[in-house]
């Protein structure tokens, strides 16, 4: 136990070092609010598990549920200063060449959530399917190492082309300031980081209907960062009907980036929740939790999703919470956790498993291709950037 504790200690470490900035700036803009902000391991574990124990007895009942679950969501967009949606225009999507691969294809796209304000992305879909498709939302988390990048690392690229295998539709985007967004100038250290990612999120939505994905069949699975826009954009846009945050629901811990904790999400003067709150707020749709011994997700088997089963149970549907937990795993989104996330997708979506798993459980992958980090950017010189293109956060107009 001591050796994971310090597993633990040096991951955040690393993990607050890298966004250590972002709180001193959303801290220092907040207008007052810097104390109405949770972020990293705001709790002890202790008290996280006294938080969950007391909020039980706030809510005995499904109707006790629904109303908490409301007042959760509320906050969550008046916290992120979208509690008036800005105006939905046009997406105008920028879509690259298709390229086919073993069952799957992948074309680059771009579209435009505000305006000016253009989300850069690719998209799998399988081969030989007909009708509508399930959709798959598939955000990311803080992976910053050179050749490991956000939705360019190896594993993503795996996953996003087995769940296309499997049958589905699946949106891999970049969150703001990564990738190719990077590049054209956006920063991901930002005070509003948070507010644009979840908007992005939710217009990533509306992106894959409008392709045709099957409306009652939309689903989100990100790790890590991508977990908490996971658990984000399930608790505030009821057309997902299938959520699986991986190693990021946390009694105590908030996540430690402005993208997840730098606007005043989880509290007010007269109001608290926390991460493990916010993931149930899907009840009673499916939902799994992915936990691994050395992250802050390490008690999920004891605190979390035991609270989150307590509260499915309310609504008359504690067999639509999973939890799978490795205690030997770390943080990520590899090979173990896909192998979790694969089955139960494949059970809610209606997803042909054999695509992703062999009958002995072991993962079927070997013939996904993994592409270079600019292979998979939308804009290049056949697709130029739109000339209405905005390439800095200050720039975003919201309205």
């Amino acid at each position: 136990m001591m050796t994971t504790r310090i597993k633990i200690l040096a991951l955040l470490l690393v993990f607050f070092a890298n966004c250590i900035s972002t709180r001193m700036m959303a801290q220092s803009t907040a207008t007052g609010q810097d104390n109405m902000l949770c972020v990293g391991a705001h709790w002890t574990e202790e008290e996280g598990a006294a938080f969950l124990e007391k909020m039980k007895m706030e809510y005995t009942s499904a109707q006790a549920w629904m109303e908490r679950a409301s007042a959760i969501r509320k906050q969550i967009l008046k916290g992120t200063g979208l509690e008036k949606m800005p105006q939905k225009g046009p997406l105008n999507p920028v879509y690259g060449e298709k390229r086919t691969y073993d069952g799957y294809e992948v074309q680059n796209i771009a579209f435009e959530s505000l305006p000016g304000v253009y989300v850069t992305g690719s998209l799998y879909t399988p081969l030989g399917k007909e009708g509508r498709l399930p959709g798959i939302l598939s955000p990311h988390g803080h992976f910053d190492k050179v050749g490991e990048v956000g939705r360019y690392r190896p594993e993503a690229q795996k996953r996003f082309a087995s769940m296309a295998r499997m049958g589905a539709m699946v949106w891999a985007y970049d969150a703001v300031g990564y990738g190719q967004m990077k590049e054209i100038g956006w920063e991901h250290r930002h005070e509003e980081a948070l507010k644009l990612q979840l908007w992005n999120s939710i217009r990533g939505v509306d992106f894959i209907l409008s392709l045709g994905a099957d409306p009652e069949r939309i689903a989100v699975t990100g790790a890590s960062g991508g977990g908490t826009q996971t658990f984000l954009l399930a608790a505030v846009d009821d057309r997902i009907a299938v959520s699986a945050p991986v190693v990021m629901v946390s009694a105590h811990f908030f996540g430690g980036c402005v993208c997840e904790s730098g606007m005043p999400i989880h509290k007010t003067k007269d109001f608290q929740t926390n991460n493990v709150e916010i993931a149930a707020v899907v009840a009673p749709k499916p939902l799994l939790l992915v936990s691994v011994g050395g992250d802050w997700t390490l008690n999920n088997p004891e605190v979390e999703f035991p609270h989150i089963q307590y509260i499915y149970g309310l609504m008359g549907k504690p067999e639509m919470v999973e939890n799978v937990h490795i205690p030997e795993d770390q943080h990520g989104y590899d090979d173990k956790k896909r192998q979790a996330v694969y089955p139960f997708m494949a059970k809610h979506l209606g997803l042909d498993l054999e695509k992703a798993l062999h009958l002995d459980g072991s993962l079927n992958e070997d013939m996904i291709v993994i592409e270079d980090q600019t292979a998979l950017y939308p804009f290049d010189e056949k697709h130029p950037f739109p000339e209405n293109g905005i390439k800095s956060n200050q720039a975003v107009l919201w309205k």
